[in-house]
């Protein structure tokens, strides 16, 4: 959990150089878009507005090499409903966690070699400046429903067939549905025996 802003360091955004950032207490930061910026980072996010967006936390040094951004975003994001594209709003508030390590501490993949998607997902290479803003944006699209609905949208079923088929029922989508009855069958056919 990020600790209370520093009033003397709250106004400050970043990007932070890593030479100005303490290797013994915690960098705080504060990012409030202005109404301008909010604009570019709806239109960005394909949102339809963006306010009251606060991001503030600190960024603290993680041994002699890493550091590591903790912080807590709040956000109202206004989107259109997925059935009736009627405005949906939603509130985000949502803690955010970066580690930025050297890039030869972190396992980079061979170019063009298969790799699975790593489970942390909050580890970035460390470049010369760590920029709260990006990793705010980040964290706003990550946060933001994928399918926005108001809450009086009409419940939408799909169904796709070639003309003269027949509908898929949902029990024929389930592979091992029929498992169970299987089972039951080769139960039953041995207790007869037994």
């Amino acid at each position: 959990m990020p600790e209370a802003p520093d009033p003397a360091r709250s106004a400050n955004p970043g990007p932070f150089r890593l030479a100005d950032l303490s290797q013994t207490a915690p960098t705080r930061f504060r990012v409030t878009p202005d109404e301008a910026q909010r604009a570019r980072i709806a239109e960005a996010l394909d949102l339809s507005g963006l306010r009251k967006v606060l991001f503030e936390g600190a960024i603290k040094p993680l041994g002699k090499r890493g550091w590591r951004l903790e912080g807590r975003l709040g956000a109202t994001v206004i989107q259109p409903c997925i059935a009736t594209l009627a405005p949906v709003t939603t509130r985000i508030d949502t803690d955010v966690q970066r580690t930025f390590l050297p890039p030869d501490l972190l396992d980079e993949p061979e170019p063009g070699s298969e790799v699975e998607m790593p489970e942390d997902d909050t580890t970035e290479a460390l470049g010369e400046m760590i920029d709260p803003t990006p990793v705010m944006i980040e964290a706003l699209a990550l946060a933001a429903p994928d399918y926005p609905r108001a809450p009086d949208a009409p419940k939408m079923e799909a169904e796709a067939r070639p003309p003269g088929a027949a509908p898929i029922r949902e029990e024929e989508t389930k592979p091992f549905a029929g498992l169970a009855g299987l089972k039951q069958q080769l139960e039953k056919g041995e207790d007869e025996d037994g």
